[in-house]
């Protein structure tokens, strides 16, 4: 595939995983080519663990989807997030970012719009929307062959100064090459967030994954073989859509957004 192919196909992936373990020459490589990032004074802050244990990945699993359902259930989640969620083609096509909330399961449908709402959030948990999201949520985490964690140096990331900043920089530029890399060997990858958004939750899993204290967890991703024929997930959390040129990018100083068609 050629480079920039590569580029324009990276996605999240939502939905299951082939059950097949991935190999260790592609585990190799995915942290071998995260290695290769660029750092501020090459100093490699990242570090990364490669979990395959069924038993690990069932109990993050569990974290994950009960810190969904306690997100959702409680509102956390909608009120953090709803600046994100789009609701009609048109809006998406103006703004075009964010997500396009365009498929849902039948139990939803009705709450699309009224989800932010104290009435929209009573009868969700009256159906018990938030457990069964959540349950949906395990099962990908659970089918995952390959879980992999993200830390820093906590010499390098230090929150509030400058090489907290690079550090960052530097982890995000590793995991873009791994990300990349998915594409190329047919498989995908996804963040497992949700822990991040309970304290005490995140603080399990790190204490599985036995961090010491001079390293930062700070991300968790899942990882497998797609299969060719993927459906789409039932909740499919992401959109294709980018911002145009116009909407990002300016020439010369932030009052002139570049043209979005070459030499206008």
């Amino acid at each position: 595939m050629e480079f920039l192919d590569v580029v324009r196909n990276r996605r999240t992936t939502n939905g299951h995983f082939l059950p097949d373990p991935v190999s260790e020459e592609h585990q190799r490589l995915l942290v071998t080519v995260a290695g290769t990032a660029p750092s501020h004074f090459n100093s490699q802050p990242w570090r990364f663990v490669l979990v395959e244990e069924r038993e690990v990945i069932e109990r993050v699993a569990d974290i994950s989807a009960s810190s969904m359902a306690r997100m959702l259930s409680n509102g956390t989640f909608f009120e953090r997030y709803k600046p994100y969620f789009r609701f009609s083609e048109e809006e998406m096509e103006r703004r075009r970012d964010g997500m396009l909330i365009d498929q849902l399961p039948a139990v939803l449908r009705p709450f699309t719009r009224s989800v932010f709402t104290g009435a929209g959030q009573a009868m969700m948990n009256r159906l018990r929307v938030p457990r069964t999201l959540a349950e949906q949520n395990r099962q990908l985490v659970a089918g995952s062959p390959l879980l992999l964690a993200v830390l820093l140096d906590k010499e390098e990331y230090r929150p509030g100064e400058l090489s907290g900043f690079y550090s960052v920089f530097g982890m995000g530029a590793a995991v873009e090459n791994i990300w990349l890399t998915t594409v190329q060997l047919g498989m995908g990858i996804q963040f497992v967030s949700f822990p991040m958004e309970v304290p005490e939750a995140w603080a399990e899993i790190q204490q599985m994954l036995a961090v010491p204290d001079d390293l930062e967890l700070m991300a968790v991703y899942r990882l497998g073989y797609v299969p060719e024929e993927a459906r789409r997930p039932r909740i499919d959390w992401s959109s294709r859509q980018r911002k145009r040129l116009s909407q990002y990018v300016y020439r010369g100083t932030c009052r002139t957004p570049l043209s979005d068609e070459p030499g206008d």
